[in-house]
């Protein structure tokens, strides 16, 4: 396993690591654990027991070109969540950048069997916002290899309503208490809000994330009951076909925080 630690206001605030040694069934990938506030309290989950395919902070697919990157079971229409041997792995290539405060990294998404199925660019940077909080950017570019078409699908394209996971995911630490999630106008499940919140407390210490979209308004994918976690949903309840040739961008930010959730808090995020 190879990892990197990314330094903001001279703290270690997240670890990222590539090519981990996990087992086929999470579909490995490269993801961001532990992720801390400044104050070091970890806002990140991994490997949890409800879900052992949540893997911190990572972009992860239900089913790109029918292999499975998200990990664990596949919907399958009319049948539910099945487990099928289609689980792929996305691989380190090489890094185009890489520094304490930013990444830029190429990555092969291969099938089950290692056929390489899609090229990805990613960028990762933080930066602090404030005496009590930091940002991260995130930034990914995806495209079928030698300019072949993508198809990207989820349970809820599939018919599972409210099920569009899949793409930026972060998975919250389990065992939290007085979880909450938000956005600018009430529930976020399934909107396009400009923001939203997931706030919580782990142990003593009181944590607030702020998620941000750039130009492509996604989805929200939001738990905060039987889980804690936020995903960006770039296939809600369609596929999302990427045409040959063309490539699969989007942006988005998460303000980290120390503390309850605050006005000037949203006021950072719009400026991180």
């Amino acid at each position: 396993m190879s990892s990197v630690k990314l330094t903001c206001a001279g703290r270690v605030v997240a670890r990222y690591v590539w090519d981990p040694d996990l087992p086929a069934a999470v579909s490995p990938r490269p993801y961001l654990h532990p992720v801390t506030t400044l104050g070091g309290t970890t806002v990140t989950g991994f490997m949890p027991a409800d879900h052992a395919h949540h893997l911190g902070a990572s972009i992860a697919i239900p089913v790109l070109n029918q292999a499975n990157f998200w990990g664990g079971r596949t919907y399958v229409a009319g049948q539910g969540s099945v487990r099928l041997d289609n689980h792929g792995r996305q691989q380190h290539t090489r890094w185009l950048e890489r520094s304490e405060s930013r990444l830029v990294q190429e990555i092969c998404w291969v099938g089950r069997d290692g056929s390489p199925l899609a090229r990805e660019e990613r960028s990762l940077s933080v930066e602090a916002t404030g005496e009590t909080s930091w940002s991260l950017r995130v930034g990914y570019a995806l495209s079928g290899v030698d300019g072949a078409e993508l198809v990207i699908d989820s349970p809820g394209a599939r018919g599972r309503e409210g099920a569009g996971y899949g793409g930026f995911f972060w998975r919250a630490p389990a065992g939290l208490a007085h979880v909450e999630a938000y956005g600018s106008a009430g529930e976020p499940h399934g909107s396009r809000e400009p923001w939203v919140v997931l706030t919580g407390r782990t142990g003593s210490a009181a944590w607030t994330l702020v998620f941000r979209t750039g130009v492509h308004a996604d989805p929200w994918f939001v738990r905060a009951s039987d889980y804690a976690g936020v995903c960006s949903a770039i296939a809600w309840d369609r596929p999302l076909v990427v045409e040959a040739g063309g490539v699969l961008t989007r942006r988005l930010s998460v303000l980290v925080a120390d503390g309850p959730p605050t006005e000037s808090l949203l006021t950072e995020s719009d400026a991180a």
